[in-house]
Parts: structure tokens; sequence; C-alpha cells
């Protein structure tokens, strides 16, 4: 069974921040790119990676302490670790993706978000929540610019292409063996900059429109 605890340099009653700074400081030293053709290095970063990935998640660092396997009883040291496996693509961009942007210079695709719940708070009087009663609410939305169809910049004049990035969205740069890549801050990963913006949505492409809406509150609320 391998010990996962001397792999990465801490003890069994280590905190989460403790293994993140071990695994951190090991894998920037025995990465690949810092180690070309070293075979030692290679297979000691594949440890490395195979025993945070353990380490990491609460559910397999207990079926480890007690069992000796991530998996649990019954299952392999070995199981469901590959060498480079896609959970240590998520592990890495976690721990260093503040500071490097994305790991080797890939975009990685980002999950469509949620839009946020809408909240009103409405007061009522006494009497219309006993009766009940119906009320007319404005709900603010934001609706495309009809100055600029969208674009953000004004009338004649049209988004450029970000002069920091120079259109690729992405601002390059070499960190010691690393190459990497950062979303571009002037123009938010777009690859376009309004020089020029709108003068009635100031370069957004939206604006605040407001809509009404009845609402039927039940007696007895």
């Amino acid at each position: 069974m391998k010990d996962y605890y001397r792999i990465l340099g801490v003890s069994r009653d280590a905190t989460d921040e403790e293994i993140k700074k071990a695994f951190r400081r090991l894998a920037l030293k025995y990465h690949p790119d810092r180690n070309p053709d070293d075979k030692e290095a290679e297979e000691k970063f594949k440890e490395i990676n195979e025993a945070y990935a353990c380490l990491s998640d609460p559910q397999k660092r207990a079926n480890y302490d007690r069992f000796g396997t991530p998996e649990g009883m019954g299952a392999t040291a070995d199981a469901g670790f590959g060498p480079f496996s896609s959970t240590f693509s998520d592990i890495f961009e976690d721990i260093f993706g503040d500071f490097f942007g994305t790991f080797t210079g890939q975009r990685r695709r980002r999950r469509p978000t949620r839009g946020a719940d809408l909240r009103y708070d409405l007061e009522i009087s006494l009497e219309e929540a006993v009766r009940g009663t119906e009320k007319e609410l404005r709900i603010p939305r934001w609706v495309t610019c009809d100055v600029c169809d969208g674009t953000g910049a004004r009338p004649g004049f049209g988004p450029v292409a970000c002069p920091d990035c120079h259109g690729s969205g992405q601002i390059r740069f070499q960190q010691g063996f690393f190459s990497v890549s950062k979303t571009c801050s002037r123009c938010g990963g777009t690859g376009q900059y309004i020089s020029t913006p709108c003068s009635k949505c100031h370069g957004e492409g939206k604006v605040r429109r407001y809509r009404t809406i009845s609402v039927k509150v039940p007696a007895g609320v």
C-alpha cells in the first residue's frame, strides 16, 4: 500500500491547507515541463497526483485512513487513478488557477451559469392579508440597447480589436518553465474593446427597462 502522507511529506493529521501547500510545492518541483526526459521525475509527479487526488477528497481520505484505499473496503489501492487523469487537471486549476490563469494556454470551456432568482418584498395591510388582494409590481430587466443594437459602441464606430491581447482574448506569457495564458482584463476575454462607447448604454450593450406584472396575493397568507 502506498503511503500518500509520506509521498506528500505531511503528517496523518495534516490540515487540508497543509496538504494543498505540500502538493503545490512538489507539483512545481517535479512537473514534466521542468524536468524534460526525466523518467524518475515523471513517476514522482504521478505519485504526487495520485496522493493529492485521494487526500484532498474528504470521503476518499476517510476511506484511505480506515481501509488503506480511497475507494474503501474491497477496492485496490491503485483503482481509479490514471497517470494524468482528468481529476488532476481540475485539481491543478483549482490550486494554481488564480496565479497562472489557464494552465498551458488552453482555454477552459465556461459552464453556463444559472440566472439569479427574482425576489420582491411586498408590504400589504392586515386586511389585505386576510381577504386577499392583487398588486401590480414594476420588475426591472435588461434589454438590448436600441441605439447601438447591443454592440456597446457609438453608431458609426463599432468595437475594435483589444490593444492588450490583439483580439485573442488571452494574455500569454512565460512563467518560469510554464507557458501560461490569462483572460485579458481589458476586454474580459472577448477580444474586442469599445474605444467609443454608446452614449445611451455607456458601452454595456444593454439598458434597464421595467415591466409591470400583476400578482395575486391569496387570502390568509
